[in-house]
């Protein structure tokens, strides 16, 4: 079976919900990424990923997948039916690594990494001047388009939902992008994306309380 170290709501939720849509099942890890330990064990996720960054994906066969990018396109041809990634070759298969490049980049790591990790207003300056920019890319590109890539839902929209859902808690209101927030609300309305939230939301309340 495969094996997903994650975080509640870190990146790692869109692998969770590639794995939802894909119909797989996978057994779930959770990770505490400030002290770099496994809930259920307390070893240390190092072990696991040198990196002490999830997603991680175990695979059947033992050997581990890191990043969400390598992630998210591993779950998706595992499952080619359910057309969550164009196929090899295709050349709609670069626009969703140029996608999921991107949403990497200039959302996650530009973005939403230093304003959770950091939150100090000298760290911050910077990302919230570039952010308007930035969210104006994806805005105009699904002002027209439902999805992405291509005319059906994949791991690029997984990894997008994810980045919009936590641009709110990191103080952007994406009512701003009326076309992003319209796409967040249809992603949301996916019952797996809409349970992958509810189940990573459940467990970071948990862990709060």
């Amino acid at each position: 079976m495969l094996q997903l170290y994650f975080s509640p709501l870190a990146c790692s939720l869109s692998s969770r919900i590639a794995l939802m849509e894909a119909g797989l099942e996978a057994r779930y890890h959770l990770v505490h990424l400030r002290t770099k330990k496994v809930a259920e064990d307390e070893r240390d996720f190092r072990g696991i990923s040198p990196k002490g960054a999830v997603p991680v994906l175990v695979l059947e066969n033992g050997e581990r997948l890191s990043e969400s990018a390598a992630v998210l396109q591993y779950i998706a041809d595992l499952k080619p039916e359910r057309g969550l990634a164009p196929r090899p070759g295709d050349v709609d298969r670069y626009r969703l690594q140029e996608w999921l490049s991107f949403i990497g980049a200039e959302i996650h790591k530009a973005f939403l990494f230093p304003t959770f990790w950091y939150q100090d207003d000298a760290s911050l300056a910077k990302p919230r001047a570039r952010i308007a920019q930035t969210l104006s890319v994806p805005s105009a590109h699904l002002a027209t388009r439902e999805f992405l890539v291509g005319e059906c839902f994949t791991v690029a929209d997984a990894h997008l939902a994810w980045a919009l859902l936590l641009l709110r808690p990191a103080g952007v209101d994406v009512a701003q992008w009326p076309p992003l927030a319209a796409y967040l609300e249809r992603m949301q309305a996916r019952p797996a994306v809409r349970d992958a939230i509810a189940t990573e939301m459940a467990l970071r309340k948990a862990m709060a309380a």
